[in-house]
C-alpha cells in the first residue's frame, strides 16, 4: 500500500480556505458566550437567594448538563427539539440556520457551568461589606453593583475564562450537524482530496485554534490585573532611594508590631 508524505507546506495553503470561515466559528463562540453567562448569572442568584423550590430547579439543572456529554446535547438539540416545537406549536425549524441549534446547545452548558464560578465567586467576597454598605445609606442595588460585583469579578476571571476556552474549542462540534464552520469547511477540503491532505489540514485548525487560545489569554490576563488593581495583599512600594520593595518582607515585618510577623 503506497503512503503519501506528509507534506508541510499545504498546512499553510489551506489555512486561508479555512480563515474564511473562522466568522462562523467565532459567531457561535460568541453567542455562546453571553447567552450562558446571562442564563449563568440567572441561575447563580436562583441558588444564592432564589426560594427553595427555584434552588433545587437550579441545582438539578445544573447536574442534569454537567453530567451531559456536548456531543449527546448537541444531537438532542438538533434533532429533538424541531420534533417537540412541531408537537407544541405545529411549528416547523428544521430550517433554520445550523449556528441557531449550535449557539443554543452551549447556552444550556455554559450556562449550567459558570453558575457555579459566578455563585462561588459571589460567596467568596464577605457579607460584611454588603451589609456596611447598606448601612451608610447606598441602596441595595447599587452596593450590589459597586462593591460585591467588582470583588466577585477578579475571583471569577480565572475560572471563566478556562471556562470561555474550553467552550470555544467544544464549538467544534457544531460541524456534526452539518454546520459549515471552520472545522466543517477543514473536512470538505478533505473530502474533495479524496481523504487525502487530512493531518495537514487538522494540523491547520489546531495551530489557528492555539492562535486564538493564545490572543483569549492575553485578553483576560489584562483584564484581571485591571480589575485587580489595588486589591491584590502583595502591594509593592518603594523606599527612599526610589528601590521597589518586597511588598510581603514589609507587610511581614510590619506585622511584628502586633506580634504576627514571622
Amino acid at each position: 500500500m503506497d503512503t503519501r508524505a506528509f507534506d508541510p507546506a499545504m498546512i499553510f495553503t489551506v489555512m486561508p480556505d479555512l480563515l474564511e470561515y473562522l466568522d462562523v466559528t467565532l459567531l457561535v463562540g460568541a453567542g455562546s458566550i453571553i447567552g450562558g453567562s446571562l442564563l449563568g448569572m440567572l441561575l447563580a442568584w436562583a441558588k444564592i437567594g432564589g426560594t427553595r423550590g427555584l434552588r433545587w430547579l437550579a441545582q438539578g439543572y445544573t447536574y442534569v448538563m454537567r453530567c451531559t456529554p456536548s456531543i449527546v446535547l448537541l444531537f438532542i438539540v438538533f434533532y429533538g427539539l424541531p420534533q417537540l416545537m412541531d408537537a407544541l406549536f405545529s411549528y416547523n425549524i428544521n430550517q433554520m440556520n445550523r449556528a441557531v441549534f449550535a449557539i443554543l446547545t452551549f447556552v444550556l452548558l455554559f450556562g449550567a457551568y459558570i453558575s457555579e464560578v459566578f455563585r462561588s465567586a459571589y460567596l467568596a467576597v464577605p457579607q460584611g461589606q454588603y451589609e456596611a454598605a447598606v448601612s451608610i445609606g447606598i441602596p441595595p442595588i447599587k452596593a450590589f453593583f459597586l462593591v460585591m460585583l467588582p470583588q466577585a469579578a477578579v475571583v471569577a476571571l480565572p475560572n471563566f475564562a478556562n471556562s470561555t476556552i474550553n467552550l470555544l474549542k467544544e464549538g467544534a462540534l457544531a460541524y456534526t450537524i452539518g454546520l459549515i464552520d471552520m472545522i466543517g469547511q477543514g473536512n470538505l477540503i478533505i473530502a474533495q482530496n479524496f481523504g487525502a491532505y487530512g493531518i495537514e489540514v487538522y494540523t491547520a485548525c489546531m495551530l489557528i485554534y492555539w492562535g486564538m487560545t493564545l490572543l483569549l489569554e492575553r485578553v483576560f490576563d489584562w483584564l484581571e490585573a485591571r480589575l485587580d488593581k489595588g486589591q491584590t495583599l502583595a502591594i509593592r512600594s518603594k523606599d527612599a532611594t526610589g528601590k521597589e520593595k518586597n511588598g510581603w518582607k514589609e507587610w511581614l515585618k510590619g506585622g511584628e508590631a502586633h506580634g504576627i510577623g514571622l
